[in-house]
């Protein structure tokens, strides 16, 4: 039998969905929630194909391999596999440079 993890979702992965979904409802109101479904079913995934994920590019390119990402397109999800649990990092759109969000965010505290 494979192994199962727990996925695990962090405050800031929350917090992504949460604006996400906000501004998917403002463009087209009653969206949101099928796009929000498929993000979780996607990310619920992972609890038994980990792996499944590729590290993430912009990342590797530095040698920082412990992040993975799934894309459901036009979005990223990003999570970091530890024993037994799948953490849910981020969820970005696609279309934005990753290297410019990631310094926003650090930016911002």
């Amino acid at each position: 039998m494979s192994q199962r993890f727990a996925v695990e979702w962090t405050e800031v992965a929350i917090a992504d969905l949460g604006e996400l979904i906000d501004f998917i409802e403002q463009e087209a109101p009653g969206a949101g929630e099928s796009v929000l479904n498929r993000l979780e079913q996607a990310a619920q995934r992972l609890e038994t194909l980990a792996h499944r994920g590729r590290v993430v590019p912009e990342l590797a390119r530095f040698e920082v391999r412990l992040y993975r990402e799934l894309v459901v397109r036009p979005w990223r999800i990003v999570y970091r596999v530890s024993p037994g649990c799948i953490h849910v990092m981020a969820v970005l759109d696609s279309r934005r440079d990753l290297e410019a969000l990631i310094l926003e965010r650090l930016l911002r505290h």
